[in-house]
């Protein structure tokens, strides 16, 4: 029982030396308040970010805003469809209102542009990749075909020879655009600052 006691009052002593702040608390739900308006921006249930930014007190807006560029930023990717460009062309447009100034408009605009041609790019290399490993297919269904004695028809994302051939040469095109977009993050980073 001694020792309890004594790790109960080291504990106590401890927590003697441990103040609110109460500053860094309101930094914190600031920041966290930032957050949440930068979901519901991307929800789509916030019209305007400036407006939410303006509403904010005074002491309270940098972390306000360093939530809301923190969500922004990392929406920032490769889309895998046209939804998620939307996505991230809101997020785009939604950095430009936190960094202010239309500073990273331009920007903007060239990484959406660019977004839409790797869709546009990956969508041919997939066909293209389809194409190139088609005989390869056909030799297997044909084979599994002669084992079975009826005719069978695969698909090509469930062979994992298939797989792993795709995915070899779509990374090396998504290496080139992930290259861009963190050149574009790195500039968000530093107009932000």
């Amino acid at each position: 029982m001694g020792k309890i006691k004594s790790a109960l009052e080291i504990a106590l002593e401890r927590t003697e030396t441990v103040k609110s702040d109460k500053e860094q608390i309101g930094q914190f739900e600031a920041k966290q308040k930032g957050k949440k308006l930068a979901n519901k921006y991307l929800s789509g249930d916030v019209e305007s970010l400036e407006d939410e930014i303006n509403k904010t007190p005074k002491n309270e807006q940098e972390n306000f805003r360093q939530g809301l560029f923190d969500i922004l930023i990392s929406r920032l990717i490769l889309p895998a469809g046209k939804d998620e460009l939307k996505l991230v062309e809101a997020a785009s447009q939604g950095l430009n209102t936190v960094i202010g100034k239309n500073r990273f408009a331009t920007v903007a605009n060239q990484l959406i542009q660019v977004l839409g041609q790797y869709l546009d790019e990956s969508a041919q290399y997939e066909e293209a990749i389809k194409r190139q490993y088609a005989p390869k297919l056909r030799q297997k269904e044909e084979e599994i075909a002669r084992r079975l004695g009826r005719q069978v028809k695969l698909d090509p994302h469930q062979d994992p020879e298939f797989v792993q051939f795709f995915n070899q040469h779509m990374n090396s095109l998504k290496e080139n655009y992930r290259t861009a977009l963190d050149e574009v993050k790195e500039e968000a980073v530093k107009l932000f600052e």
